[in-house]
C-alpha cells in the first residue's frame, strides 16, 4: 500500500458517480480537484465530512476546484446519501477498490478488537497539473473540510506566487 506524496503525480481515477457518468482525473487538468476517500454512505463520521465539504463546496467551485468523495458504495447508494443531505459535489464509486488502493487508502483496519480489509478516510488535493499538492492520511471526519480549504489556500497563493 503506497501512498502518493505530494510532488508525486496523482494516480489515475476513472470512477463512475451516482448517474454512471464516469468521472476521469485526466479530464480535471488545469482546475484543482479535492479527492477524499470515506468508508460508507450514510453513517456518522461519513455524513459529518460529507456536509462539511457540502457547507464549503461553493468556496471550493469559486477558487475553481471540484471535491470529488470517493467509496466502494454503488450508485444507488450514492444517490440516495446525495439526496437526503444535499450534497452538492460528486460521489464515486470505487467498488472493487482499486482506485482506493492506488491512493493507499484501503487497508486493515481495527474495530472493537475485529480486524478487516477497508477504506481508511484519507484526502488528496491535486494541482492543476495533476500532481499531489497535500495529502492527509488516517482523518479525522470532523472539521477536515475546513482543513482542506485552508491547504488550497495556501496551494494556490504559493503557486501564483512562482
Amino acid at each position: 500500500m503506497n501512498t502518493p506524496m505530494v510532488g508525486d503525480a496523482a494516480p489515475a481515477v476513472a470512477l463512475p458517480d451516482e448517474t454512471g457518468t464516469v468521472h476521469d482525473l485526466a479530464g480535471q487538468r488545469g482546475r484543482w480537484t479535492i479527492l477524499y476517500f470515506y468508508p460508507e454512505d450514510d453513517t456518522s463520521g461519513c455524513t459529518t465530512e460529507a456536509c462539511q465539504f457540502r457547507d464549503l463546496n461553493d468556496d471550493f467551485a469559486a477558487t475553481g476546484a471540484d471535491v470529488w468523495g470517493v467509496s466502494p458504495d454503488g450508485a444507488a447508494s450514492h444517490g440516495r446519501f446525495k439526496s437526503k443531505y444535499g450534497l452538492t459535489f460528486t460521489l464515486l464509486s470505487d467498488e472493487d477498490h482499486a482506485v482506493a488502493e492506488s491512493y493507499g487508502a484501503w487497508g486493515l483496519k481495527q474495530n472493537y478488537g475485529r480486524e478487516y480489509m477497508g477504506i481508511i478516510r484519507s484526502s488528496f488535493l491535486i494541482d492543476p497539473d495533476g500532481r499531489i499538492a497535500r495529502a492527509w492520511t488516517k482523518v479525522k471526519a470532523d472539521g477536515h473540510a475546513e482543513q482542506v480549504a485552508a491547504a488550497l489556500n495556501e496551494a494556490k497563493a504559493a503557486r501564483s506566487a512562482s
